[in-house]
């Protein structure tokens, strides 16, 4: 039996790093200017909801979060939470809490979500953001989706099992990333532990 060397479209190297690399890297979401946002063109904001915006520890939205998204709310920024929490209930209250549009098992990095959010707000690719706090889930999603991404520190270190395995490998990827912001010598932002 002869097997057949498959080499049709090697792996560009780059090409798969870019797959991995946010647009921008800051150390929480509170620190992320608005106004640059806005600037840019940017109407839509795609927030990632555990350890993003809601600390996975205590379960509860930092002050300086909420108080960043309703600045966003006032600016005119349209805003939904795109979670992979499979508890509807959790994402459902939180968006509640924070006045804005959701979607509970993304199912990230699938794209699927993110263009139901964008088609749900009715904006363009080029007018989106998605902030999240994982490579492999929320910068891959905005990657394959063709949108603008921003990777935050996650709140906690607090994580589930398989999202500790991934934070594994998101360490060596990031190891010489500086993420603006950044106050502790570790390179997170003050996550609660």
């Amino acid at each position: 039996m002869q097997l057949r060397h498959f080499n049709a479209h090697p792996l560009d190297e780059k090409r798969v790093m870019k797959l991995f690399t946010a647009d921008a890297y800051i150390a929480r979401v509170s620190l992320i200017d608005l106004d640059a946002l806005w600037d840019a063109g940017i109407r839509c904001l795609l927030l990632d909801r555990d350890n993003t915006c809601v600390s996975r520890k205590t379960k509860q939205v930092p002050d300086d979060i909420l108080a960043w998204i309703r600045k966003a709310q006032a600016a005119g920024f349209s805003i939904c939470l795109v979670s992979n929490n499979f508890f509807s209930r959790d994402v459902a209250h939180t968006a509640q809490l924070l006045g804005v549009h959701k979607i509970d098992h993304a199912m990230k990095p699938a794209p699927w979500a993110l263009h139901k959010a964008m088609h749900h707000v009715g904006v363009a690719k080029n007018e989106v953001v998605l902030i999240g706090d994982q490579v492999f889930t929320d910068v891959v999603a905005g990657k394959l989706s063709g949108i603008s991404t921003i990777l935050v520190r996650p709140l906690s270190v607090t994580d589930l099992f398989y999202t500790k395995l991934f934070r594994i490998v998101e360490h060596r990827i990031l190891r010489s990333v500086h993420f603006e912001g950044e106050t502790s010598p570790e390179g997170e932002a003050s996550p609660e532990e």
